[in-house]
C-alpha cells in the first residue's frame, strides 16, 4: 500500500534548470558571472559526457579534475550539481544530496530553485528508504514555497503513515480525496480504510467502507470490514443486515460463515428464516447433517410454532443418536398436534431408552393422550406413575369431572321422580271432586310413580341418596 520508491528521472529532471553551462548564479554571495578558459573547457566535456553521451565515468573523471584546480564560486557551483546528477545516474545517492547541501550551504542555488532542491533531496531519500529524512526535506520544500499538488499530496499521505504518524496521513489522505472528487482510486481508499482503522475512527472507517462496497460490490473483503466495523461497535444488528447481504450475494459458503447467519436469525427473533436457511443448506450439503444441527434446526421450527416441520427434524434427530432425549421432544411435538397416540408411542420410546430429563413430566403427556383417546383407565395409571403435582392435579380434575357426570345422572332421575310426585299430588287434590274431574294423565300416575321410584333407586349414580 505504500510507495517505496520514486523513479529517477523525476529526480534528475529537476536538476535540468540549474545544470549546464548556461546556467548563470545570480545570488549576492557569488559575484562571478562565468567559467575562466582553463575550466570552462573541461566542464563543458563533463558535461556533454554525462548528458549526451551518458558515459558518466568520463563525465566523473573530469570532474574530479575539476574539484582538484583553483575553482571560483560560480565553477564550484556549477560542478557540485553537475556532479549531483551524475551520482544520481550512477546510484550513488548519499554523495548526490552531500553535492546539493554543499551547493545550498554555499549559496550556489538560486533562491527560486531551493525549493525544487529540497523536493529532490527528499525524493534521494525515498529512494534510500530513509523515510525520516525524506519527510524532513519534504516539509523544507513547503517552507520554501513548494505547494503539493495531488501526486505530492498522496506521497506525503503514505510516508506519513509509514512513519506511524496516521493523523498526519489522514490529513493529506483526505486532501488527495477531495481533489478527485468523483473519481474513484482504489489504492487511496485502501490507505484511507487502514488509517481510520489505526486511529479507531469508526465512523469515517464505515463511511468509506460503504463507498468501496458501491465500487466493488462483489469484493467481500470489504464488506467482512464492513461487519468487522459494526462488530467493533457493537452494532449487531447492523452486522447481521451486512452478513445478511453477503449471504443473499453469495459470499458465504463455509459451514462457519452459514451457521453464522443462521444464528444471527435466530439471536434476532426470526426462528422461521434461520430454520429455512439452514435445511437448505444441509440439504445441499454445505451444512453437516450432524445432531448438533438437526437439533438446532428443530428448535428453530418449534419456537417459530411449525411443528409439522420439526417433527421430521427431530425424528431424524432422534434416529440420528439424540436418544430418549429426543424422543421426548418429538412425543411433545405430536402432542402440539394433537396426535396423541403417535405422541405416547414416542414417549414411551424415550422412557425406554432412558435420558428422558422428567419422568413425571412424560408420563403426565402419555396420561393426557391416553385422556384424550378417552382412555380414562389408562390415563389415571400414567398420571398416577408421574408421581408429581401435575399428575395429582390431572387425578383430582379427573374425580371431579367424573363425581360430576354423577350428579348430573342422578339430577336426572331426581327430577324424573319430582316431576311424577308432583303430578300425584295434584291428581290427589283433584280427587275430591269426582272422578269426572279427574285428567286422563291420573289414571296411571301411581303406575308411573313407582317406575319414577324404582329408576331412582336403582340408578348407580344416586347410591348414597335413595330412601
Amino acid at each position: 500500500m505504500g510507495i517505496r520508491s520514486v523513479l529517477k528521472g523525476a529526480v534528475i529532471a529537476g536538476f535540468m534548470v540549474s545544470v549546464g553551462a548556461g546556467s548563470a548564479l545570480a545570488q549576492a554571495t557569488c559575484e562571478e558571472t562565468e567559467f575562466s578558459s582553463k575550466t570552462g573547457q573541461l566542464y563543458l566535456d563533463a558535461e556533454q559526457a554525462a548528458m549526451t553521451n551518458k558515459d558518466y565515468t568520463t563525465a566523473g573523471n573530469k570532474l574530479n579534475q575539476l574539484k582538484q584546480m583553483g575553482l571560483n564560486c560560480y565553477e564550484e557551483g556549477a560542478v557540485l550539481k553537475l556532479s549531483a546528477y551524475i551520482n544520481i545516474q550512477n546510484g550513488n545517492r548519499q554523495a548526490a544530496v552531500n553535492d546539493l547541501l554543499s551547493a545550498l550551504n554555499k549559496g550556489y542555488i538560486p533562491a527560486q530553485d531551493k525549493a525544487q532542491t529540497y523536493y529532490n533531496i527528499a525524493q534521494i531519500y525515498l529512494q534510500e528508504e530513509d523515510i525520516g529524512k525524506s519527510l524532513e526535506y519534504m516539509n523544507k520544500w513547503q517552507q520554501a514555497g513548494g505547494k503539493p499538488d495531488r501526486t505530492q499530496k498522496w506521497q506525503l499521505a503514505v510516508l506519513y503513515q509509514r512513519v506511524d504518524n496516521f493523523k498526519e496521513a489522514i490529513k493529506w489522505g483526505e486532501m488527495v480525496k477531495a481533489e478527485d472528487g468523483s473519481k474513484y482510486d482504489q489504492q487511496l481508499y485502501d490507505l484511507l480504510i487502514f488509517l481510520y482503522n489505526q486511529v479507531d475512527d469508526k465512523a469515517k472507517l464505515a463511511s468509506i467502507l460503504e463507498e468501496v462496497v458501491a465500487h466493488n460490490p462483489t469484493e467481500r473483503k470489504y464488506w467482512d470490514a464492513i461487519a468487522g466495523n459494526y462488530f467493533a461497535s457493537n452494532e449487531e444488528r447492523r452486522a447481521f443486515e451486512v452478513q445478511k447481504a453477503m449471504y443473499l450475494a453469495g459470499m458465504l459458503k463455509t459451514e462457519d460463515e452459514i451457521m453464522r447467519i443462521v444464528n444471527f436469525y435466530n439471536r434476532f427473533n426470526v426462528p422461521y428464516q434461520g430454520a429455512k436457511i439452514l435445511e437448505k443448506e444441509m440439504n445441499a450439503g454445505r451444512v453437516s447433517k450432524n445432531l448438533d444441527h438437526l437439533e438446532l434446526l428443530a428448535n428453530l421450527y418449534q419456537v417459530a410454532r411449525e411443528h409439522e416441520k420439526a417433527i421430521p427434524v427431530i425424528q431424524a434427530a432422534a434416529e440420528a443418536g439424540g436418544g430418549g432425549a429426543m424422543y421426548e421432544r418429538l412425543g411433545r411435538s405430536y402432542a402440539d398436534l394433537q396426535q396423541w397416540e403417535k405422541a405416547e408411542n414416542a414417549l414411551q420410546k424415550a422412557l425406554s431408552m432412558g435420558g428422558v430429563k422428567d419422568v413425571g413430566t412424560a408420563w403426565v403427556q402419555i396420561g393426557q393422550s391416553r385422556y384424550e383417546r378417552n382412555d380414562r383407565a389408562g390415563a389415571r395409571e400414567a398420571f398416577r406413575k408421574a408421581n408429581n403435582r401435575a399428575g395429582s392435579s390431572w387425578v383430582a380434575f379427573m374425580d371431579s369431572e367424573e363425581a360430576t357426570a354423577l350428579a348430573l345422572d342422578c339430577f336426572k332421575y331426581q327430577s324424573a321422580l319430582l316431576n311424577v310426585q308432583n303430578e300425584a299430588k295434584i291428581c290427589k287434590s283433584l280427587s275430591v271432586l269426582g272422578e269426572d274431574q279427574m285428567t286422563d294423565n291420573c289414571k296411571d300416575v301411581n303406575e308411573r310413580l313407582d317406575i319414577a321410584e324404582k329408576a331412582f333407586n336403582e340408578a348407580p349414580s344416586c347410591k348414597g341418596q335413595q330412601t
